[in-house]
């Protein structure tokens, strides 16, 4: 096996004394893992931060084998690990990666769809810029693993406009007509994830709590569900902003 490519790293995990054991995400092999050499000593430690872009060359004897990770700064998003918000939200979109996705598959929409959040996060780490495409994120990390929610028409009435729901069971779009004397039961639909556009405060926090819904009883299950810790301090850090 050799493979080399751009990668964004997603998780490093100290072995031994001064190695790290790597997973980074890749455009056209998904997320692949590596163990580097040296990858805890303080040289290398700021090139693998999660949400960095590196030029990563894999090598190993068979594929069944760990391979053997060399690593070349690309990009660095080191200096947003210093801004709490923007280090919450680097912190969680690559923890939901690198916990949800299978190894050595290609999944071309999530990497592009990563690489431009943290593009977002980086420009504007106020959150005001960004926090609606990682709500958009995680619903296509839904979508691309089997897990799609329907918000093109009405469950109940086939109507395509006036959705303004979602049930929390199905996953499917609710209109206001359809949802009438049960909207107690139901998770308010922001417009922008189906009209698109720009996401006030509110709305960003009601698509927050539909993908957060999902996320949590249909893929961050088992001993993945320890990475919604991430999630959790994210969403509390934006509505202590919002406050």
């Amino acid at each position: 096996m050799h493979l080399v490519a751009d990668a964004i790293v997603l998780s490093v995990r100290a072995h031994g004394e001064h190695g790290a054991i790597v997973r980074a995400l890749t455009r056209e092999d998904g997320v692949q893992p590596g163990y580097v050499r040296g990858g805890h000593a303080r040289r290398l430690r700021p090139v693998l931060q999660p949400a960095n872009l590196v030029r990563a060359e894999w090598r190993a004897r068979t594929d069944e084998q760990l391979a053997a990770l060399t690593v070349e700064l690309v990009h660095s998003r080191a200096p947003l690990h210093a801004e709490p918000l923007a280090a919450a939200a680097l912190e969680w979109l690559t923890a939901l990666t690198a916990a949800t996705l299978p190894e050595a598959q290609p999944y071309p929409r999530l990497h592009d769809a990563l690489a431009a959040t943290l593009d977002a996060v980086e420009a504007a780490p106020s959150a005001a810029g960004w926090a609606g495409a990682l709500a958009r994120y995680e619903l296509l990390v839904l979508a691309e693993l089997g897990f799609g929610l329907d918000l093109s028409a009405c469950t109940v009435t086939g109507a395509t406009d006036d959705l303004a729901f979602v049930s929390p069971r199905s996953g499917a779009a609710v209109s206001r007509a359809g949802a009438s004397g049960y909207e107690a039961r139901l998770l308010p639909l922001p417009a922008f994830l189906t009209a698109g556009g720009a996401a006030d405060w509110r709305d960003t926090l009601a698509a927050l709590a539909i993908t957060g819904h999902f996320l949590a009883r249909d893929i961050m299950t088992d001993r993945r569900r320890e990475a919604l810790a991430a999630r959790e301090r994210l969403v509390a850090r934006l509505q202590r902003a919002v406050a």
